[in-house]
């Protein structure tokens, strides 16, 4: 579990899987993905993702306000990349929020938490965060957190067939970057 000032990064729960399944069902939540998710698929996310913290003791948490609501808004977190590529493996920092959350400062904030565990929980050197070429709220983020992109690790994406998902961009973060007297 991380905390900051307004936000909780936390272990799921079974009440989140709701929320999280109308979340994967918005079509301006999903946009730069291949398609909404029906609640099977949703449900089946959150199976990985329980398996994905089961294996290595982080993943993609449950975000909900400090505010006494208990609200689901999203998820922010780590996962270890799942496919091959130039720059894998690698581990990933990845958020998805619902409409509502949109235009708080949550992705960013949250972010910045899951940042600070990798680089010193699990002592990670190095974090990635990929979106599409278009998806321009998500590098806003990546780039408030000091990540940097070099044109050249941009890619096609191997598990995405529509072409106007395929091509994103990869955005870096090292740990020396962050804290310069810590060693890679």
């Amino acid at each position: 579990m991380l905390s900051t000032e307004r936000l909780l990064l936390r272990e799921w729960r079974n009440e989140d899987r709701e929320p999280f399944a109308a979340m994967n069902a918005d079509p301006r939540v999903m946009e730069h993905f291949p398609s909404t998710q029906t609640r099977e698929q949703s449900d089946a996310m959150v199976d990985r993702i329980a398996a994905h913290f089961a294996e290595h003791g982080y993943g993609l948490w449950a975000v909900e306000p400090l505010d006494g609501s208990a609200t689901f808004v999203g998820i922010v977190g780590l996962q270890h990349v799942a496919f091959e590529a130039h720059f894998t493996p690698a581990v990933e920092i990845g958020w998805r929020l619902a409409h509502h959350a949109w235009g708080k400062g949550y992705a960013t904030e949250a972010a910045r938490a899951a940042v600070a565990f990798a680089f010193d929980e699990p002592a990670l050197g190095e974090l990635v965060s990929m979106t599409t070429v278009d998806n321009e709220r998500s590098r806003a983020v990546m780039r408030r957190l000091g990540m940097r992109r070099d044109p050249a690790d941009d890619f096609v994406h191997p598990r995405m067939t529509d072409p106007r998902i395929r091509r994103h961009v990869l955005y870096r973060l090292r740990r020396t970057q962050i804290r310069p007297d810590l060693p890679l």
